[in-house]
């Protein structure tokens, strides 16, 4: 004893207890500070009890799968149960081995840290973490605090930690902690990675994909599996590794499992990226009005990034992949063909007037304008070159552009817009709204109105049968001038000068052929305010011009409105209005709001016109202009249609009517002033048909759409089919040809 007491009475001994005090003394009063809330508020037992944390709102389709998310942070939560027992027991075995055992703070492991990392300087040591430290930093995050930041967010992290432990059982700290953790991607929670990395819920991974996941951890952007497969592998089988290690997993199975090659299939949920971004937008827009009209029970708006909502749709995602593959198999031939046909002087080079007078619209000139530069100094500016990204049909490229070489790029490229409904309800089932929404955020469903071309026909015909016009009337070819309408003088598309015109078609064969002069007599007889009116009853609400072009389309109109119109063709006579939100639902699953599908109130016109209008659209693809669905593309489907060109190729525009589906295509330039080069290349049956038909032909060939596909058309009415009952064309007699002119004119009567 006296020993001991001499030992302590030296000096060095002395100072160094006073110091060691000094180090426990200042420890336990930074201790005492944190945990008094000096440094900051530290969750408390009752608040840590209520944990919110903000949840993505899901997008499912109409067969609950999900197709896209709107979030801040991408996270996506699930219950204990849907884990499966060895993504936990991969969790465990890497992160925190004994967690079970701990009450939050892993004391072994402490020490362990302690020796070995600090004293011994023993880096494999690994870290003192539990699953709990890493959920309360996760949850709160760090703060920084200057010198003394490491210390004092590891001691505030200790005390929420147990704090949890407290307040949650084990099973709930996991559930926590998988729904909250950070994987690579900026994705947070195992349901959101597992979708993302495997396309799949995590109640489904594998003990391989969730050891990949759960190795992905320690360090989310060096074993990010999507940038780095043999790195992400090497680090799924050291998780495997560990499993053997503590007993999760026999050392046979896991020497099987690691030989597997690790496979990924990436499915971004980002907003530009991922399954019909077009529509997720549309929906996204509507949600967020819709929800103006709700409160949460306490009140609250509801917040479509952090609520966790869920939003079912009409979609059905199978048909929107068949739709997008469909569209990007076309429209790369489509394109390269367009670039082809201008050639050398194509309107998007840089001496044309289109490519200047576009350039001096753009926001970059309009700004250097303003700042006062000269051409010349506007002309340097803009021929700066870039690293940019650049769409392409060969694949995206990094390239080095200027504005100048940007406008020329994306000046050339055609766009496109497709809707697919389903005719009785409304129900959209595919949706695009353009190339690419990356790079051309502009909606050609939702946005855009362009002139319909002849796709406004079938509404000039409409009206004729149902204002008393019989089926078999007949009709000169020829060309007429209006001499009231500036002597206006419609002709047929592509038709020899030399050609006969002393032929006459009936209705069938003349909206069948898209015959134009035929069209503006049939709405000169039926009256230009009686097509209007048609037109409106059957769901056209914007307002048409009051002229004879009528007849050929110049109308500009919506693919929503054009396609709700056409469904009443299959769908008795009433037009409808396409909608794509069905319900809402809280992330508790209750009701917000949902919606039933909307026909107009009356119908637009009898059974009998409709019949016989159907029949003509059903020439129109068996022998007309759209033929070729038959020939070319060998549907053998029932089909009815009607193709649509523009003046000067500017828009090609094809429908589609079958029983259960009602589909519009268009392709066009965005700049009006660019159109196709030749009406070959140009018209809706060469540059918007053929988009649907390999659509129809992918549908075809998946047994899960025979119930549309194989669906057939009623049969007409004996009245019907006995009024049809004429030759298609007649020539005439040959008084009428002694007398008749080469060319007619007259005046337009309208009504």
């Amino acid at each position: 004893m006296g020993k001991v007491r001499a030992f302590l009475k030296k000096t060095w001994v002395k100072w160094s207890l006073m110091v060691l005090a000094g180090i426990i003394l200042f420890f336990v009063a930074l201790y005492a500070c944190i945990y008094f809330g000096l440094f900051g508020k530290v969750p408390t037992h009752e608040e840590l009890s209520t944990l919110k944390q903000a949840e993505a709102t899901q997008v499912l389709d109409q067969d609950e799968t999900l197709i896209g998310k709107f979030y801040i942070y991408d996270r996506q939560p699930l219950a204990y149960e849907a884990f499966p027992k060895h993504l936990i027991d991969a969790l465990v075995a890497t992160e925190d081995v004994r967690f079970y055992e701990h009450d939050g703070i892993d004391n072994i492991s402490l020490l362990r840290v302690f020796f070995k990392n600090i004293l011994l300087q023993d880096k494999s040591a690994g870290g003192g973490s539990t699953i709990t430290l890493q959920l309360a930093k996760n949850l709160y995050g760090r703060e920084d605090y200057a010198l003394f930041s490491m210390l004092i967010n590891k001691f505030k992290e200790s005390i929420v930690a147990q704090r949890m432990e407290d307040v949650y059982s084990k099973q709930e700290i996991l559930t926590l902690y998988l729904n909250t953790v950070p994987f690579p991607d900026n994705t947070y929670g195992i349901e959101s990675a597992s979708q993302k990395f495997f396309n799949k819920s995590a109640s489904q991974l594998t003990i391989p994909e969730a050891a990949t996941l759960v190795g992905t951890l320690k360090a989310t952007t060096y074993f990010n599996p999507r940038k780095s497969v043999a790195r992400s592998q090497s680090r799924r089988n050291v998780v495997l590794d560990q499993m053997v290690k503590y007993n999760y997993l026999k050392g046979a199975k896991a020497d099987s499992l690691k030989t597997d090659s690790l496979v990924i299939k990436y499915h971004s949920f980002n907003h530009d990226l991922g399954l019909a971004p077009y529509f997720r937008a549309q929906v996204k827009q509507q949600l967020q009005t819709i929800l103006k009209a709700y409160k949460k029970p306490n009140g609250d708006a509801y917040n479509i990034y952090k609520d966790g909502l869920k939003v079912y749709t009409t979609l059905n995602a199978t048909m929107q992949t068949m739709a997008e593959d469909a569209m990007k198999e076309h429209l790369t031939k489509l394109q390269a063909a367009y670039e082809a046909s201008h050639g050398k002087n194509a309107p998007w080079t840089s001496n044309t007037s289109v490519f200047k007078k576009t350039l001096q619209s753009l926001p970059e000139y309009q700004r250097i304008k303003k700042a006062g530069l000269s051409e010349k100094a506007i002309d340097d500016s803009l021929s700066v070159k870039h690293s940019m990204d650049v769409f392409s049909w060969k694949g995206d490229s990094t390239a080095m552009l200027s504005a100048k070489d940007s406008l020329q790029h994306y000046l050339k490229l055609l766009n496109t817009g497709m809707l697919s409904i389903d005719p009785k309800t409304g129900a959209i089932q595919t949706y695009i709204g353009g190339i690419d929404y990356r790079y051309f955020k502009y909606d050609h469903v939702s946005q855009s109105e362009r002139q319909v071309g002849s796709t406004f026909k079938p509404f000039v015909y409409t009206a004729a049968i149902e204002n008393g016009m019989k089926p078999c009337s007949y009709y000169s070819i020829d060309a007429v001038t209006y001499t009231n309408y500036k002597n206006w003088t419609p002709t047929n598309a592509g038709q020899d000068p030399k050609e006969k015109t002393d032929i006459n078609y009936n209705l069938e064969m003349a909206l069948s052929n898209s015959v134009n002069t035929i069209a503006v007599k049939v709405l000169n007889d039926v009256g230009i305010s009686k097509v209007q009116e048609q037109a409106q009853k059957m769901g056209i609400t914007k307002a048409l011009p009051t002229e004879p072009s009528l007849a050929l389309g110049v109308a500009e109109i919506n693919l929503i409105e054009l396609i709700g119109a056409y469904a009443s063709y299959v769908n008795n006579s009433y037009g409808v209005k396409p909608y794509m939100i069905t319900k809402i639902e809280d992330k508790n699953g209750n009701v917000i709001a949902d919606f039933e599908p909307e026909m107009l109130e009356k119908q637009a016109y009898s059974n009998y016109t409709r019949q016989v209008l159907l029949e003509m659209m059903k020439t129109t693809v068996n022998s007309g202009t759209a033929s070729r669905l038959r020939t070319t593309y060998n549907l053998t489907n029932a089909i009815a249609g009607k193709t649509g060109t523009t003046q000067d190729n500017k828009d090609g525009w094809f429908v589609a009517i079958t029983p259960k589906l009602v589909t519009i295509t268009w392709v066009g330039n965005d700049n009006y002033n660019i159109g196709f080069k030749t009406t070959a290349l140009g018209q809706g049956a060469n540059s918007a048909l053929p988009m649907f038909a390999k659509f129809y032909q992918r549908l075809n060939n998946d047994s899960e759409f025979n119930a549309i596909t194989k669906s057939t058309f009623e049969t007409p009415s004996n009245d019907v089919l006995k009024d049809l009952d004429c030759k298609l064309e007649k020539e005439d007699g040959w008084l009428k040809k002694l007398f008749k002119r080469k060319k007619t004119s007259k005046e337009f009567k309208g009504d």
